[in-house]
């Protein structure tokens, strides 16, 4: 089994790498519907729809015109999540997204951060890099 640094990760809209990127997160779930009849001892449930959501927190560059600068409010993106880098070979999750929120944070002590919220449209690929 292998295993991997996050320090490995990358972010891109389409075919641009967003600068300063820190971390980023991608969330999956599915929604269930309960289907348990009276009398039954265990529950059950049938599987509804899928949906996706990603986190991406940066060091804040303003300057950075195709990444960070061109996820705005309500913006439709390719958001193309690397774990493991971009490298051929290496695996990652590409998909639609819409720009839920942007938080920046700046500390008087610190460095300036922003954090991006994504929320899927639509599916979210296992691709390979090439």
């Amino acid at each position: 089994m292998s295993t991997h640094h996050g320090k490995e990760g990358v972010v891109k809209i389409g075919a641009n790498t967003v600068a300063e990127t820190t971390s980023f997160s991608v969330q999956q779930t599915a929604d269930v519907a309960d289907d348990t009849s009276q009398g039954d001892t265990w529950k059950t449930h049938l599987v509804g729809m899928n949906e996706w959501s990603a986190n991406v927190e940066c060091w804040w560059d303003e300057t950075d015109t195709n990444g960070q600068v061109a996820m705005t409010i309500g913006a439709s993106v390719t958001l193309n999540l690397y774990p493991e880098g971009a490298s051929t070979g290496d695996k990652y999750l590409s998909g639609t997204a819409t720009i839920t929120s942007i938080d920046i944070g700046t500390p008087k002590d610190g460095i300036v951060s922003c954090r991006f919220a994504a929320k899927g449209n639509g599916q979210l690929s296992n691709s390979t890099a090439s």
